[in-house]
């Protein structure tokens, strides 16, 4: 938990003090020779680090459902909790 802690705070700081150039400069991800994506770094950021959480979170609901086990409310109110405003 540590090192994931360092590793979070690294990477808020570094995105804190990115230009607005620099999250907007393009960037190319590719493998190899195959070019997979080019944009700019803001979105590459956005879509490989917060869209993949999602994605793997959904991973999770899914197999808890299989599961027979209860889905917490991650972004709001599940099916399996009821939501009661405060």
């Amino acid at each position: 938990m540590k090192q994931l802690d360092e590793s979070a705070k690294a990477c808020r700081d570094a995105i804190a003090a990115a230009s607005d150039e620099a999250l907007n400069a393009s960037w190319k991800f590719s493998f190899g020779e195959h070019l997979i994506s080019e944009m700019p770094r803001s979105t590459t950021f956005r879509m490989m680090c917060f869209n993949h959480l999602i994605h793997h979170t959904t991973q999770l609901g899914v197999y808890l459902r299989l599961n027979d086990i209860p889905v917490p409310a991650l972004y709001g109110p599940s099916a399996d909790e009821q939501w009661a405003p405060k």
